[in-house]
């Protein structure tokens, strides 16, 4: 226990704890600024369909390694205003592989208090998919401890849960050509 306390005080501060709104930002302007610069796999226009909105990922230079901040430019029941920081990105030893902070928690007009996650690009980079950290231990105390050299009298066991498909994005600017589309000239 004393151990995740550690760990969850280390990323303390990483990013900010309350979210900005970048004004000015819709998803015209964007793609107009994304259009006339020089893209990384990561950055462009974003789906993520399990909440109906519409993403920017670009590039930042954040503190702590952070290169990427996650925007949103729309969402289906338009209660965050467009150019709402909602997370941040910043990559990490392997290269698909990225630290993803969004934040978890509603404060008026702005968000709060980011969790962390990883996230998986795809080597097409059309997908960005996520899990979030999953702390789950059974804790079982036997104080009537029969047979005490075969049953201990506390006994940790790791919980496995059932798989489950992950949830993520999925990119809609720029869009790459399939490896079976034929592109004509």
């Amino acid at each position: 226990m004393a151990a995740m306390l550690v760990a969850v005080a280390a990323h303390a501060g990483v990013v900010p704890e309350r979210s900005v709104v970048l004004p000015g930002i819709d998803e015209e302007t964007v793609r107009e600024r994304m259009a006339q610069s020089g893209l990384q796999l990561l950055e462009g226009v974003w789906e993520y369909p399990a909440e109906e909105m519409r993403l920017a990922i670009e590039r930042h230079d954040g503190d702590h390694g952070i290169a990427y901040r996650i925007i949103m430019l729309y969402n289906r029941e338009m209660d965050l205003t467009p150019g709402t920081v909602i997370g941040y990105i910043a990559p990490s030893a392997v290269e698909n592989r990225y630290q993803l902070w969004i934040y978890s928690e509603r404060d008026g007009d702005t968000l709060k208090n980011p969790k962390e996650c990883v996230a998986t690009l795809n080597a097409a980079g059309t997908s960005l998919t996520f899990e979030k950290p999953k702390w789950k231990l059974d804790v079982r105390v036997n104080v009537m401890r029969f047979l005490p050299t075969l049953f201990r009298g506390i006994s940790i066991n790791p919980h496995k849960d059932e798989q489950k498909v992950p949830i993520g994005f999925t990119k809609t600017y720029p869009t790459l050509p399939s490896k079976n589309q034929i592109i004509y000239l």
